[in-house]
């Protein structure tokens, strides 16, 4: 931006300002009311109420998975004390797995909306019934999508935006790197386009916006946090593995999913075995084979992540290459801002 001086006889520039990439978005700001383009990322068994707080008194929004909570007593309880310890915050948002191995979603969706949580996160399958509940109430609803097809559906069911999700994300990745899928979404939709995956730095981040996106969703730089309340296994290795060690594995839910590759998962391998991949096509039984892989997947995860175990199956992203300790939230935030 350029600022000039008049008088009477001249014109002259007094000062040149470069605008950073966060700086030139307000697309998520603007739709969250937040004050930096940033959302903390649910990470499932990961996020806490405890980095909630932190993440979104920090300036950024922050979301967590209903699944995390294994009662609707404890998903409320989290929800009115994260609103109680931000006040005057906005940018407190729930993440519904949305296909039908979810049998609580229905019950979380209207928790939610009673509890009048700032925005949704869905994932995993068609987000109409939850746009159509929350649409009356001013709830916001972002939805993951890995290719343009998904973006234009949900768009059109009246999404308020689309969440990214390129080959770079922690957990159930897309097959697209940021440059393609960005810019693709972007030509495709007229919601804002929040990337997902591949940023740990405020450079990785500066980057990304200049593609065009409208913000960003970040979970994996928040593992090796201290409010994490996890195995301090599972913080030390996300200090101590890379970029380079991320692998995606169907074994978990029959969706890829990126984990570190640590000797555990090399042993057990990433495919599901032929009798698994049979029966997950069979268009009677994928549903139920579906489901039974995600559960067991998912109680794989549980385990790996609070216990001391050689069955190391850690959930996480490429950019755990910037993780070189364990920080606190504000902490976390402030390199990335």
């Amino acid at each position: 931006m350029f600022i000039f001086v008049f008088n009477h006889k001249k014109c002259s520039v007094i000062s040149v300002v470069k605008k950073t990439p966060f700086m030139k978005t307000k697309s998520l700001t603007e739709l969250l009311n937040i004050e930096y383009p940033i959302i903390m990322a649910p990470m499932f068994l990961v996020t806490n109420t405890s980095m909630m707080i932190e993440a979104i008194n920090s300036g950024i929004a922050a979301a967590i998975p209903a699944l995390n909570y294994r009662t609707d007593e404890e998903f409320r309880h989290a929800i009115k004390e994260i609103r109680q310890k931000t006040p005057g915050k906005k940018g407190l948002g729930i993440n519904l797995i949305v296909n039908k191995s979810n049998v609580k979603m229905k019950h979380q969706l209207e928790t939610c909306v009673e509890l009048k949580v700032d925005f949704i996160i869905t994932s995993l399958g068609s987000p109409a019934e939850v746009i159509a509940a929350c649409k009356p109430m001013g709830i916001k609803v972002l939805c993951d999508v890995v290719e343009e097809k998904y973006a234009v559906k949900v768009e059109a069911l009246g999404a308020d935006a689309v969440i990214a999700v390129n080959r770079n994300a922690g957990g159930h990745a897309g097959n697209l790197t940021p440059e393609v899928l960005i810019p693709l979404l972007k030509k495709h939709c007229t919601i804002p386009v929040i990337s997902a995956g591949g940023v740990g730095t405020k450079n990785e981040g500066d980057y990304i916006m200049s593609l065009g996106a409208d913000g960003l969703s970040i979970g994996s730089p928040f593992i090796a946090s201290t409010e994490a309340e996890i195995s301090d296994e599972y913080k030390q290795a996300c200090v101590e593995y890379g970029k380079n060690d991320i692998v995606l594995t169907t074994k978990i839910s029959g969706t890829p999913c990126s984990v570190i590759n640590t000797p555990y998962v090399q042993s057990i391998g990433t495919k599901q075995n032929w009798l698994e991949s049979v029966l997950s096509k069979n268009k009677r039984l994928k549903k139920w084979i579906k489901m039974f892989t995600f559960l067991k997947g998912m109680k794989a995860i549980n385990k790996a992540a609070f216990t001391n175990t050689y069955k190391t199956i850690w959930c996480a992203g490429p950019s755990i290459e910037h993780t070189k300790s364990i920080l606190p939230v504000k902490q976390i935030v402030e390199r990335l801002i």
